[in-house]
């Protein structure tokens, strides 16, 4: 089965611009992500998307895949069907978000397994237990909840399940990785916007939304995806122990 991960780079972050570039311990945080993508076994390739050649040339200069995609893109979920557009060759596309500098390769190897055992399956993705009661009250942390056979219900930047009852029900926060068909993707980038989509702002409850099924597996692994000044420091200070 050929795989791809595609990580999608917007130049333009509204809580810190320029994020794809942001320093982690010597280099761009783009490039930090691309890293680890390629450590992942199942890959068949790794490329970067991004509308901003800033980007690009930081990646291609540190040896990596870039393509431009339009700066029109109004979501990732389009930038990565645009990159998937021109890999026919591709099964699978496999998202990696890119303020993800600590993503495991071995998640990656994970959900490309899924789609080769279940033939049926169209799109997927990861939650992991989260404890701390700041973390699950945070709206940057999107929380999801999921039936009994591992398929999600709903994602909510709200609390999610909320403890009327204590202890009843574990939080998941969901983490920024995705893996498709990549005909669904297509299909599914090609669909209008929906309200819950809009009122959330998360792009995967579109597909919910329109009765697609989104297949979670869990992980005890521990992420940090950068959406603040202190989510940064926090990497830059994992990444110099991992370092010395």
């Amino acid at each position: 089965m050929r795989v791809l991960c595609v990580i999608p780079a917007r130049y333009a972050s509204t809580r810190l611009p320029g994020k794809p570039l942001a320093d982690i311990n010597g280099k761009p945080m783009i490039c930090r992500v691309y890293d680890r993508a390629v450590q992942a076994k199942c890959l068949s390739g790794v490329v970067v998307a991004t509308d901003d050649e800033r980007v690009a040339n930081a990646v291609e200069a540190d040896g990596g895949q870039a393509m431009m995609t339009s700066p029109d893109c109004p979501t990732g979920t389009d930038r990565l069907a645009e990159v998937a557009a021109v890999y026919p060759d591709m099964e699978v596309i496999i998202n990696v978000q890119g303020d993800e500098p600590l993503i495991d390769p071995g998640l990656i190897d994970e959900l490309a397994a899924l789609f080769m055992a279940e033939p049926e399956l169209q799109m997927a993705t990861v939650k992991t237990p989260v404890t701390d009661a700041a973390e699950q009250e945070n709206p940057n942390n999107v929380k999801v909840v999921t039936d009994k056979e591992g398929y999600a219900l709903y994602f909510s930047r709200s609390l999610l399940p909320y403890p009327r009852v204590a202890d009843k029900a574990p939080v998941y926060k969901h983490i920024g990785i995705y893996a498709y068909r990549r005909e669904f993707l297509l299909a599914y980038a090609n669909l209008p916007p929906t309200p819950l989509e809009q009122a959330e702002s998360l792009e995967q409850l579109r597909a919910l939304e329109n009765g697609y099924r989104i297949r979670v597996i869990e992980t005890d692994r521990r992420f940090i995806g950068v959406d603040t000044a202190e989510d940064l420091a926090r990497v830059n200070e994992i990444y110099r122990e991992m370092e010395q």
